[in-house]
């Protein structure tokens, strides 16, 4: 367990500024891309290293603002958070025991790397960044494209794709000719693994596609600059058709929309301005005109500058989106709106961040590895930090809304639902899963530290068919196994129903509470009590927030 007092060490060596030991200069460049897979060991030595890295740099801006942490987490608090983080749902009853059982000093890294090569890690994160990368436009059509680009992800998450080749062949991925390679509602092609369906998302416009990916990848807004100049915007209405000329090559034909054929002239490098008589070439972001070669696509060019690990944004980019998937906040805010007017609350521990991934062949799993591995990430939520409790100091962890995915599967861990099987097929009349329509009602674009429940989300939790079900002995698995437990008393059945939803035992003072509520209810009510215990933890604050 982390001491309590690491943060006074971590303070006491602020006088060495941060000196002998690692330091920039001792990170060699990994690694080249041609060369063979680095030894797991060196990876999870460097992670480490890293990791130290990052509570050097937390530790001094704490010191600079005169603030002292929150305590570091419980092993309970951090077991939850990071199966939350990583694996996108609570731990089970089995793990639970099993982790707080554990007395080794290692555990806690140890448990880092199981759920980064596990299944759960390539769900989790195939749902955020599906989530990230198509639109969310309202258009009813999109969803006949997302099996198919979810597929392609979860692919890609399998076998660990560098983060800098998974981004060049979304780039790069060649648009059909024609629309029986497009995906359709029932096509053969539906459900199977294709990049292709991020361009349909966006409905093969290059407008679209240029907001899209300098917001994604680059972590810039432009789409702002689309129509007209602002007098204190950044980028102007020529910068962003430049940057939109990449992809001028793709055309939509016929109706357009999602659904629509599609041409890709690849040596187009040029667009005219809508309303406009201007025409102009394509150009990166960073003022640098292209070096086109013969034969080489303009999507081509733009991939190779744009994931080149000199990039001034793409490796930031990518590391601040990695740190406010763990804290809730980014260490530049919003996360897709890096720039000057807009400095990092840390900018040297991002540049290090981002100088780690590249080094590092973009092995985003290397940087989850450090990042969960800090101190910093394994502080307590509780507590207010003496001095300014700004959370931009990380100096005590943030609370987040849990992302409707984790949401629905932390509730079908607690409660022993499991989802029919399906074919991996939408079609346009068919009945939607209880996962599709929970997903739907709680969808939600807020800010992950800033969520708020709706009074349609609450009264779906608090008496909706799926938690009606999940709280039934009838219907429930966890709740039948805990009521009919033959080896367990009424204080027993509700430790069981804790760990089970909150990851941790009760206090004494919930297990008295509790407990004294299942006896009053005598051997006829019992079951019923139970269930009552069972829907007030789902349905309280410390279910649906990760903490």
């Amino acid at each position: 367990m982390v001491s309590r007092r690491w943060w006074m060490v971590g303070l006491g060596l602020l006088c060495l500024a941060l000196g002998p030991g690692l330091t920039r200069a001792a990170w060699p460049d990994y690694w080249p891309k041609e060369s063979p897979p680095p030894d797991p060991a060196v990876v999870r030595r460097d992670a480490l290293a890293l990791a130290d890295r990052i509570d050097q740099l937390v530790a001094a801006r704490w010191a600079a603002k005169g603030v002292r942490p929150a305590a570091p987490a419980d092993d309970a608090e951090f077991l939850r958070r990071l199966y939350l983080d990583l694996a996108g749902r609570i731990p089970r009853v089995s793990e639970v025991r099993d982790f707080l059982g554990d007395k080794a000093t290692d555990k806690r890294q140890r448990l880092v790397g199981q759920l980064l090569e596990s299944p759960d890690y390539v769900n989790h994160f195939t749902n955020t960044w599906r989530a990230l990368m198509l639109p969310e436009n309202n258009n009813e059509q999109t969803r006949f494209v997302v099996p198919g680009f979810e597929s392609w992800l979860r692919k890609q998450l399998q076998d660990n794709v560098r983060y800098d080749k998974m981004v060049r062949d979304l780039l790069t991925t060649t648009v059909a000719n024609n629309q029986r390679q497009l995906v359709v509602p029932g096509g053969p092609n539906q459900g199977e693994p294709s990049a292709l369906g991020y361009y349909q998302a966006n409905e093969l416009k290059p407008e679209n596609l240029a907001a899209s990916t300098s917001r994604l990848f680059l972590g810039v807004k432009l789409e702002c600059a689309q129509c007209h100049n602002h007098p204190f915007a950044r980028w102007s209405r020529q910068q962003f058709w430049q940057y939109a000329a990449f992809f001028s090559g793709i055309q939509a034909e016929g109706q357009g929309g999602v659904f629509a054929g599609a041409k890709d002239k690849k040596d187009q490098k040029q667009i005219k301005i809508p309303g406009t008589d201007k025409v102009v070439k394509a150009r990166f972001l960073d003022g640098k005109k292209p070096g086109w070669k013969s034969g080489v696509a303009a999507r081509k060019t733009l991939a190779d500058w744009m994931t080149a690990a000199d990039n001034p944004y793409f490796a930031r980019a990518a590391a601040n989106r990695m740190w406010a998937h763990f804290f809730g906040v980014g260490l530049i805010e919003p996360v897709d709106d890096l720039g000057g007017a807009n400095p990092a609350s840390h900018p040297e521990l991002l540049d290090e961040l981002a100088r780690q991934l590249a080094a590092h062949r973009f092995d985003l799993k290397f940087l989850a590895r450090a990042i969960a591995s800090s101190r910093t990430y394994q502080l307590s939520s509780g507590g207010t930090p003496s001095g300014p409790d700004d959370p931009r100091l990380f100096a005590r962890m943030p609370v987040k809304g849990l992302s409707p995915e984790q949401l629905f599967d932390s509730l079908a861990r607690a409660t022993g639902y499991r989802e029919p099987p399906r074919d991996g097929r939408v079609f346009f009349f068919g009945a939607p899963s209880a996962r599709d329509e929970f997903l739907a009602k709680f969808a939600t674009q807020d800010k992950r530290t800033e969520v708020q429940t709706s009074i349609l989300q609450a009264l779906a939790l608090m008496n909706g068919k799926f938690i009606d079900d999940a709280t039934s002995v009838e219907r429930s698995e966890t709740l039948a196994a805990v009521a009919d437990a033959p080896f367990l008393e009424a204080d027993g059945r509700v430790e069981a129903l804790f760990l089970a939803t909150l990851s941790r035992p009760p206090t004494p003072q919930e297990a008295a509470r509790f407990g004294a509520y299942v006896r009053r209810a005598g051997s006829g009510g019992e079951k019923k009590a139970l269930g009552d215990v069972f829907w007030a933890l789902l349905n309280s604050s410390e279910f649906i927030l990760n903490h």
